[in-house]
C-alpha cells in the first residue's frame, strides 16, 4: 500500500531525511519511532502530500505522492499531532463539513457510521470547544476516518491525554488496525509495543531498525508469568491449550508463553491472564520476558561518542 524509495529531505543545510526506504503492506500496524528531530513528522508530511521531498519518492497504492495527482489523497486519513478543528462547531456539523470537502455523496450516512465507530455518538451535538482533550482527539480521528480510507497516518495520537484517555484511544487504534493499513508515531513505548505489528525506528534521518517487535529483541516474543496456587506444570498445561498461545514453558522463576507471530502482541498475555484468573489462581506478575521496546530504542538511538545530535 505504501512504498518509500530513497526519500530525502533537506531544510537548508540540515539533512532531515537521508535516503529512507521502506514499505508498508495492507493490514500492517506500523509503530513509527525516533527521537525528536529524527524525521518522523517530516516523513508523515511527505506521505500525506503536505511536504515535497528534496529527492526520492513516495507512492500510495502505486500512485505518486505529488502535486500533479491528488487521487492518492482519497486513500488516506491523516491525524496531525495538533488536529485542526473549528471549536465553535458542533461535532456532527464539523464531520458533515469534512465529509462534503471529501466529496461524499451520502455524507449523513458516513458521519453516523464514523460517530459510532469512534465512540462520539453521545457528544455529537456538543461544540468541539466544550469537549475534553480525549474527545477532541476522537474528533480528530473521526475526520481522518469519515471517508473510510484504507490507510491511516496518525502523528502522536495520544499526545497530552491522561492515562484513562490513552487506554481508550489505544483500544480504538487497535480496532482500526484490524482492517486498515496504519502508521502511527508515539513517544510512549508501551503503547507501540502493545499495538504495533511492526516497528520502524528513525535516528538522524536514517532507519536504524525495522521489523516485528520480537524480531527487534523485544521480549523475543515471550512473556513471563508468576502464578500462585498451582504447580508450574499445571499452569503450563492450561496455558499451552489456549488458542492464542503458540508455546508455553516452565522457567526457574515462573512460566513463559509465546503468542502466534501473526497475532497482536498482547493477545497471548490477555488470554493467559484470563485463564489463570478463571482457574482460581493468583497472577502476581505478567511482563515481557526480554528487553522492552524502550530498552531497544535507547540502545539504537543513544548518542554516539563524539556525535552530537543536531
Amino acid at each position: 500500500m505504501i512504498r518509500v524509495t530513497e526519500l530525502t529531505r533537506r531544510y537548508g543545510d540540515v539533512l532531515a531525511l537521508d535516503r529512507v526506504d521502506f514499505s508498508v503492506g495492507r493490514g500492517e500496524v506500523l509503530g513509527f519511532l525516533g527521537p525528536n528531530g529524527a524525521g518522523k513528522t517530516t516523513t508523515m508530511k511527505i506521505l500525506t502530500g503536505f511536504l515535497a521531498p528534496t529527492a526520492g519518492e513516495a507512492r500510495i497504492d502505486g500512485r505518486a505522492v505529488d502535486g500533479r495527482d491528488g487521487e492518492f489523497r482519497h486513500l488516506l486519513g491523516y491525524l496531525p499531532e495538533n488536529a485542526p478543528a473549528y471549536p465553535e462547531m458542533r461535532v456532527v456539523d464539523y464531520l458533515r463539513f469534512v465529509a462534503r470537502l471529501r466529496g461524499l455523496r451520502r455524507a449523513g450516512d458516513a458521519v453516523r457510521r464514523t460517530l459510532e465507530r469512534v465512540g462520539l455518538e453521545p457528544m455529537a451535538r456538543r461544540e468541539i470547544r466544550a469537549l475534553s482533550k480525549g474527545y477532541r482527539q476522537r474528533v480528530g480521528l473521526a475526520q481522518a476516518l469519515v471517508h473510510d480510507p484504507p490507510i491511516l497516518i496518525l502523528d502522536e495520537p495520544t499526545s497530552g491525554l491522561d492515562p484513562n484517555q490513552v487506554v481508550g484511544i489505544r483500544a480504538l487504534i487497535r480496532a482500526l488496525g484490524q482492517d486498515k493499513t496504519l502508521i502511527f508515531s508515539s513517544h510512549v513505548m508501551q503503547e507501540v509495543q502493545a499495538v504495533a505489528t511492526r516497528v520502524l525506528i528513525l535516528d538522524r534521518g536514517r532507519i536504524v531498525a525495522d521489523g516485528a517487535p520480537a524480531a527487534l529483541g523485544v521480549g523475543e516474543g515471550w512473556s513471563r508469568l508468576r502464578v500462585v496456587g498451582a504447580p508450574p506444570e499445571a499452569v503450563v498445561a492450561r496455558l499451552a491449550a489456549l488458542a492464542a498461545v503458540a508455546e508455553a514453558r516452565a522457567v526457574a522463576d515462573g512460566v513463559e508463553i509465546r503468542g502466534h507471530a501473526d497475532a497482536p502482541a498482547d493477545a497471548a498475555r490477555s488470554a493467559a491472564a484470563a485463564a489463570v484468573i478463571a482457574a482460581g489462581w493468583a497472577l502476581t506478575e505478567l511482563r515481557p520476558a526480554g528487553d522492552d521496546l524502550e530498552s531497544v530504542f535507547r540502545r539504537l538511538t543513544g548518542p554516539s561518542t563524539g556525535d552530537a545530535r543536531p
